[in-house]
């Protein structure tokens, strides 16, 4: 199956296997084909709460199959929150979330030493990143020093605590939400932090018949604070046996080289003064290869690559002031650099 590259190139998630929606919580899988089974039925309970947005929903999954972070960017009122708790609701894994506010301390994220006076000792108190999926929201309008508190736990997926390292869960993933037009009151995400998410995933407002959608749902009485009617449909085993099929999904040497093709070219475009780092290239081969997977295939093509670029790389570069001053956008310079790279045959 090919894509058209962008979120993009993930619209096309609706020919991934799905159960019906009326499906119970399913059983722990015991094949890849099982897998696919359970994490393409994820589509079908977050559409009962969540209109539209598959494209968002497979970049998700695709994050969870990679063990990868996600950052989430829209407008406000986009259903960015919803549609997150919706995904840990039919996901049994353990979830927390973290409302990101200026005040927020570094210690509020990962825990601290609290002195028990029972004992006259202290004792780690976890904090709320001790789980297995992490919703950072509006994690922009925190300050530096608490979204660093994040750059270990993202990338070793664990945090030191007095001198002590104490290992995260597993699976542990952060998705991250920011709003891209209000900026009072915000910092912007260092690009140290923002090369640790695997994937950027833009959270568009939706078209004029999947609004009215919402509002038929809402004039029905639907409430988005209870998602009881979401059920569990795929669970860490699910992950597991899912992530193991991924690995071995076939990459030629030809789309290997396509890869770095790709992200030696945003390196060397006149438009950007930052281009897709190595991290960057590896980044976009495992949501190719899982991408591939949930489509079927066992063996990565071109179109997978181009599939997956928006969303891997849009993050990952910086525009030129002058650039910019031109209507350059990343996406679009994106798509200008796939359109020069020569395609393998």
């Amino acid at each position: 199956m090919t894509t058209p590259p962008g979120n993009d190139g993930l619209t096309e998630a609706a020919s991934v296997a799905r159960t019906a929606p009326g499906a119970s919580a399913v059983p722990a899988a015991h094949s890849a084909d099982q897998a696919r089974e359970a994490l393409g039925a994820l589509r079908a309970e977050v559409s009962k709460a969540v209109v539209g947005q598959d494209a968002v929903v497979t970049g998700l999954v695709i994050a969870l199959l990679c063990r990868g972070h996600v950052l989430l960017e829209g407008v406000p009122g986009v259903a960015k929150t919803l549609l997150v708790r919706t995904l840990s609701a039919a996901l049994s894994l353990d979830f927390k979330r973290v409302q990101f506010t200026p005040d927020l301390m570094p210690g509020d994220i990962t825990g601290s030493l609290i002195y028990d006076a029972k004992t006259s000792e202290f004792e780690f108190r976890e904090g709320p990143v001790f789980t297995n999926l992490l919703l950072a929201d509006e994690i922009n309008r925190t300050p530096p020093k608490t979204q660093a508190a994040l750059l270990e736990a993202m990338e070793e997926r664990q945090i030191s605590v007095e001198g002590a390292a104490r290992a995260l869960p597993d699976p542990f993933i952060v998705t991250a939400t920011q709003n891209p037009v209000e900026y009072e009151g915000t910092y912007q995400l260092p690009e140290a932090q923002l090369d640790r998410f695997l994937l950027k995933l833009t959270v568009p407002l939706p078209p004029r018949d999947q609004e009215i959608a919402v509002l038929e749902r809402h004039a029905l009485g639907f409430d988005p604070r209870d998602l009881s009617h979401v059920k569990v449909v795929a669970g860490a085993a699910d992950l597991a046996a899912g992530r193991a099929a991924v690995g071995k999904v076939h990459v030629g040497p030809e789309v290997l080289g396509y890869i770095v093709d790709i992200a030696r070219a945003t390196r060397q475009s006149p438009s950007l003064q930052l281009g897709v780092s190595p991290r960057g290239a590896t980044a976009l081969l495992a949501g190719a290869r899982a991408w591939a997977w949930l489509s079927g295939r066992t063996y990565v093509t071109p179109d997978d690559v181009k599939a997956l670029a928006r969303p891997a790389m849009r993050h990952r570069i910086q525009i030129r002031p002058e650039a910019e001053l031109e209507g350059a956008t990343a996406d679009g310079l994106i798509d200008a650099i796939l359109a020069s790279v020569p395609v393998p045959r």
